[in-house]
């Protein structure tokens, strides 16, 4: 496995993305770095973090094996395999905020960007990028916001971390590669946060409304039962799902 670790850079989904463009990048190579100066998030959301002291990483993953429409399987498979290696170090109250963000305690502690390579409409790898907070205590204007350190009172070794959430990434790929969606979609839709609970969301209109989250489709949307024990998806650009 070829491990690249930057001091500062950008982002490392860009510097992964950029290095594909221009050589044939190896299954599971990675990008560390100490900081990020423009790290992003879903929706074109920025990542925040001080110098040295949280996980951030990008893998890129041959994915030829998954069709384009089973794309969100990847996404479940990364969350999966987040949560699942925290477990090992003992973190508490682990769940899934739909659709990919890493809680404990109702806290976000991890957030993950996936950009498809996509060439004549069918997947041929991914840039998996995680950014996991780990020894940052003060998070200024983020509530919601917490890292392991917070938690646990515990500091953390990041190489360790990353080699234990690395081990389960491709755990779970083997999984999805066997073809065994059905086990990893039952693993996250147990996970999901809030799910079967009176929730509070938010349309793309501003507009709040509430249902209970019964679990998500096979393509990435979450499903909604409303008044009147209506069941309806939405895409990631249409709700948010408020805390």
């Amino acid at each position: 496995m070829r491990i690249i670790k930057l001091n500062a850079i950008d982002s490392t989904n860009s510097f992964l993305r950029q290095m594909s463009a221009e050589e044939a990048v190896k299954d599971y190579t990675v990008v560390v770095t100490n900081y990020q100066t423009n790290g992003r998030g879903q929706m074109g959301t920025h990542w925040n973090s001080e110098d040295s002291k949280n996980l951030m990483f990008s893998v890129f993953k041959d994915v030829s094996f998954v069709n384009i429409d089973q794309h969100f399987y990847i996404s479940i498979t990364v969350a999966l395999s987040i949560l699942k290696a925290l477990q090992e170090f003992n973190i508490k109250k682990l769940m899934i905020k739909w659709p990919n963000d890493i809680l404990s305690e109702n806290k976000k502690i991890a957030g993950i960007l996936i950009e498809n390579v996509i060439k004549q409409n069918q997947l041929q790898g991914s840039i998996i990028g995680v950014g996991l907070n780990v020894n940052q205590t003060e998070f200024e204007n983020l509530p919601n916001a917490s890292s392991l350190k917070l938690l646990s009172g515990e500091h953390f070794n990041l190489d360790e971390l990353l080699q234990v959430i690395l081990k389960h990434l491709k755990m779970n790929f083997e999984i999805l590669k066997s073809g065994n969606f059905e086990a990893l979609k039952a693993d996250y839709e147990e996970l999901l946060f809030r799910k079967n609970k009176p929730s509070t969301f938010k349309n793309a209109e501003g507009h709040l409304f509430s249902g209970f989250i019964i679990g998500v489709s096979n393509s990435g949307c979450l499903k909604v039962q409303l008044e009147d024990q209506i069941i309806k998806e939405f895409d990631l650009k249409s709700i948010s799902l408020l805390y």
